[in-house]
């Protein structure tokens, strides 16, 4: 979650479910940049009918307000990935303030966490650098990684001109526009005979 955007808020608040109004502090960093109050609550609307007892996989965290939103709303777990020192310093004080023990918080870049072994999840959320331009890259390796269930949904924030090269399989199920911002949501269909190989996790 670190990009071009306007300097980072000290706090970013959490608008719904069990930890709602809960404020994340939220270092200052150059480029830091967390996705607004009212695209959350946009993309949260869109999520609601799968976020409850979700798997989550919270890319390029950042603050975690959108992993963090996700546990508010009922999710069963989610993975944070950060590769940024001080960023990940302030994620795991601000996930233990709330008392989300559950959490994991994977301190490196999101190209070398998704090439280990994949664990199938049902949201990702996939807000890279927008400097780095690693939006095709990233998504290529969640689809032949093995980190993604048959019918995830993949929450992807990008400039607004959107962005090129994802996979074939993910279809675009909403979008909007803030600003220089598109945020959008993809939800990922695989032909039916490759969708009855995939198995739930255990």
């Amino acid at each position: 979650m670190s990009g071009g955007r306007k300097p980072a808020p000290g706090q970013v608040r959490i608008i719904g479910g069990s930890l709602r109004n809960s404020r994340l502090l939220v270092p200052q960093l150059p480029g830091l940049r967390p996705t607004p109050a009212r695209v959350r609550e946009t993309v949260f609307n869109w999520l609601a009918p799968a976020i409850a007892g979700a798997r989550c996989l919270d890319l390029c965290a950042g603050t975690g307000a959108l992993g963090i939103e996700a546990y508010s709303r009922g999710a069963a777990s989610v993975q944070f990935v950060e590769r940024d020192a001080q960023a990940v310093q302030a994620l795991r004080a601000n996930l233990a303030r709330l008392k989300l023990d559950v959490a994991t918080v994977a301190a490196m870049d999101a190209a070398s966490f998704l090439r280990g072994a994949g664990r199938p999840c049902d949201v990702v959320f996939l807000d890279p650098p927008f400097a780095l331009d690693l939006w095709a890259s990233l998504a290529q390796q969640l689809e032949s990684g093995g980190w993604l269930a048959a019918q995830a949904l993949v929450y992807v924030e990008s400039p607004r001109t959107g962005v090129v090269g994802l996979p074939a399989t993910w279809s675009l199920h909403r979008e909007g526009v803030a600003g220089e911002v598109r945020h959008a949501l993809y939800r990922r269909s695989l032909p039916q005979g490759d969708a009855a190989q995939v198995s739930p996790p255990s």
